[in-house]
């Protein structure tokens, strides 16, 4: 998928994910703290009378990470993080992918995390996240308000 000329095109952006990865959670709990526009909706594969999108098998969507928008159009795999990074307003973390070499191995290495993404050290998935979704929690506090973390 090619970007659009309107960027609120595609949105809200639903994004299926798996609440039993470690890694899944984390990404989605610091897109869901950035999504100040309400731009992006959740739907974890796991919850009890979940629908996935036309076509998809829960194997697929367990396999590979998928979105929807809003016009119903399915995306799959690295397009759907460009897609979801750009709506809290942090495509720079994915602009590089857009590039051909690095966008062609990005797309090829994905799969590769994907059906790995339980064995990895939870000190890294803490490092790619966690505090970046405390940072992001902090920013959504008030000024003055308390804020459990």
């Amino acid at each position: 998928m090619t970007p659009t000329a309107d960027p609120h095109a595609i949105y809200p952006l639903t994004l299926y994910y798996d609440s039993r990865c470690p890694l899944c959670n984390a990404e989605m709990t610091n897109l869901r703290l950035r999504d100040r526009a309400g731009l992006l909706r959740f739907a974890d594969v796991w919850s009890p009378g979940f629908e996935g999108p036309p076509g998809a098998t829960h194997e697929e969507l367990l396999t590979v990470i998928h979105g929807t928008t809003v016009d119903g159009q399915v995306l799959r795999g690295v397009e759907v993080f460009r897609r979801a990074y750009e709506a809290v307003g942090l495509g720079w973390v994915t602009a590089a992918t857009r590039l051909p070499l690095v966008g062609a191995l990005a797309d090829r290495l994905y799969p590769v995390l994907a059906r790995n993404r339980y064995r990895l050290p939870r000190w890294l998935v803490g490092g790619l996240f966690e505090r970046a979704s405390r940072r992001a929690a902090l920013r959504r506090c008030a000024p003055g308000d308390r804020c459990d973390l």
